[in-house]
């Protein structure tokens, strides 16, 4: 408990008072942290097998899945459904290094058709929730909408909801951090687009004269974004490079999907469909999300080349006329 205020103190101190919330109570998981490392003694029993003797509750029990490799600053014990779980916070000794062993530069195109697309032609995806996953949690919600509030039937259907949940929530932290880690492992410069997932994730609103219009459409591709796990995938390359050296460079996502990757022409029609792009001018067809790639890693060398600003923004300013936009032309 003293923990907790600690931890409120500080939020309110760095976002205000008045910005803190308490979590909602259908959302909120319990957690508590033991600050006090010094104080934690970690034994291995066995192969998978290990315990722990945490402050005011003695010796804890858990599954070992990898070692510690250093001292253990914090414990952090947390509910998940009907699990616990237990995390350690350590200090390994480690310092990023200076510079990473390979000099390659690749540009990464986050898309919904397929997660992950590089420069160099490689493509990542994966399928977080099965088809019969998703049959089973459409009946689901289907009897939770039939079901009183706050009763026991409606509880055990919450849980298991929230299980297949967890499984697709694994799945996908299991792939953006091996993907993140690839990246970073084989590559000195990662060129991202400067997406802000909250903002392209919000509520569409109707108009006066139309009511909800585009609203089904928008929460489709609201879902589609989330269920890729593209800030996930940013924060997991991050974290990677921090041990590789790697270095990550953000590029304005604008024109990039519509841009052809061979004579920089920018033009709407050329982006045929969510996975074909064929240029209206020089006829250059590829991949629609190879093509962005390559167009991330075109921006991402130009902002290596010049340099960033303290601010975080590039320096360079892209001179006028570069970049030619067409006139939109209906298909024929």
């Amino acid at each position: 408990m003293q923990q907790t205020l600690k931890d409120l103190d500080a939020a309110c101190r760095d976002h205000g008072t008045f910005r803190v919330h308490w979590c909602s109570k259908r959302r909120w998981n319990p957690s508590f942290r033991f600050p006090a490392g010094n104080h934690i003694t970690v034994e291995r029993l066995g192969k998978r097998k290990a315990r722990a003797e945490l402050p005011k509750l003695g010796w804890v029990s858990f599954r070992w899945s990898r070692h510690l490799d250093g001292q253990v600053r914090s414990v952090t014990l947390s509910r998940d459904g009907r699990h616990w779980f237990v995390s350690f916070l350590v200090e390994d000794g480690k310092q990023t290094p200076q510079q990473h062993p390979s000099e390659s530069v690749v540009g990464v195109d986050r898309g919904v058709a397929a997660a992950v697309a590089c420069s160099d032609g490689t493509m990542r995806d994966r399928q977080f929730a099965a088809p019969g996953e998703q049959r089973r949690y459409r009946r689901l919600q289907q009897k939770l909408a039939r079901q009183q509030r706050g009763s026991a039937n409606r509880q055990k259907t919450v849980a298991k909801m929230n299980r297949i949940k967890r499984r697709e929530r694994d799945r996908r932290d299991d792939f953006t951090a091996w993907t993140g880690s690839r990246l970073a492992g084989l590559h000195g410069t990662v060129a991202l687009e400067d997406l802000r997932t909250r903002n392209m994730t919000g509520i569409a609103k109707g108009t006066v004269e139309q009511p909800g219009s585009q609203v089904r459409q928008k929460a489709g591709l609201n879902r589609a974004i989330l269920d890729k796990g593209w800030h996930e995938l940013e924060l997991a390359l991050r974290s990677a490079a921090r041990y590789t050296g790697a270095r990550t460079v953000e590029v304005p996502a604008a024109y990039t999907s519509q841009t052809c990757s061979r004579c920089r022409r920018v033009d709407p029609v050329s982006r045929e469909s969510q996975a074909r792009f064929r240029c209206t001018t020089c006829g250059h067809c590829e991949n629609a999300d190879v093509n962005a790639a390559k167009n991330v890693l075109a921006d991402g060398l130009s902002v290596s080349a010049c340099g960033d600003s303290p601010s975080g923004g590039s320096v360079k300013q892209e001179l006028a006329g570069t970049r030619e936009v067409l006139p939109h032309r209906p298909a024929a």
